[in-house]
């Protein structure tokens, strides 16, 4: 979600998170990093994906960029003490790099991805259409939907420097109409302030926000909110397609095609305002009553 009115609780600034992602190097291969004061119980998912990935790119060439992660979340991450970020180049080939990072806390792996870069090369091109959705100007922020809606926000909310206009209703809102439950789940997207010219850190930080609101795309389908069901992600991919820039509108088109025996799927496509399609995304998480 978007970031708080003042008064209402704390949130965690642009500068903040671009702090975060800036990781202590304390070896060759291997880097530390933290979360934010007064954040969550556990880290958040999209945090440390973010962070791994930035380990990664810090090991490759500036000419490679990632084209895509695969990633696991295997225990939650305790925010009061340091993630560690070992880093396992795997290959370095004329084209392909590849490398795999775990991120550790209390001397276990609480993380881990693998991340794959590629220089870039001519070949096909094709692309999903964009759908036809109104440009993020014409839509209200998720605060402010959600400010008309309580007269104080939760407490438990936990506040991103990202900007959200969603496109469709709030999950919220699906919970007490079922009218208008659906699949999908349409949400334009930036940072709240402009960004250094560094692809790796644009993409960081997209590798970042895909993990915000993924799994509320399965629970609104069935008029659930995060209220009513204890969400955890299981896996996370992602493929990066074109360079694009984190802080210019996106739109992260959103749909879970399963949800069963405790788990949900969740795809998105990220598109530039311009309809290019610049990201692929897929995450399962666990879904409990």
């Amino acid at each position: 979600m978007e970031d708080v009115p003042e008064g209402t609780g704390s949130q965690q600034s642009l500068a903040e998170l671009l702090d975060i992602l800036d990781l202590e190097r304390i070896e060759v291969n291997i880097f530390r990093g933290r979360s934010p004061e007064g954040g969550p119980q556990r880290i958040f998912g999209g945090q440390v994906a973010g962070q791994a990935l930035v380990a990664a790119g810090r090991t490759v060439p500036e000419d490679r960029p990632v084209h895509s992660l695969h990633a696991y979340f295997l225990r939650p991450g305790d925010p009061t003490v340091p993630v560690v970020y070992n880093v396992d180049r795997i290959r370095d080939g004329r084209s392909f790099t590849t490398r795999r990072v775990t991120a550790i806390q209390h001397g276990k792996a609480i993380f881990a991805l693998s991340a794959s870069f590629h220089r870039a090369e001519a070949g096909l091109e094709h692309q999903a259409a964009m759908p036809d959705v109104p440009p993020p100007e014409e839509l209200p922020t998720a605060r402010e939907r959600l400010t008309r809606l309580f007269d104080t926000l939760p407490a438990s909310v936990n506040w991103h420097p990202i900007e959200l206009r969603p496109v469709g209703p709030l999950s919220v809102e699906t919970a007490h109409n079922p009218d208008l439950r659906s699949q999908q789940n349409l949400v334009w997207l930036r940072t709240e302030r402009p960004l250094p010219d560094d692809p790796l850190l644009h993409v960081c930080l997209m590798t970042y926000a895909s993990d915000m609101t993924l799994l509320d795309t399965v629970v609104r389908a069935h008029g659930r909110t995060m209220d009513d069901i204890a969400m955890a992600s299981l896996d996370h991919a992602m493929w990066f397609h074109r360079p694009f820039r984190a802080d210019e509108w996106l739109l992260y088109a959103q749909d879970t095609p399963r949800a069963s025996g405790a788990h949900g799927l969740a795809r998105g496509l990220v598109y530039t305002r311009s309809g290019e399609l610049v990201c692929s995304v897929v995450q399962e998480g666990l879904l409990r009553l």
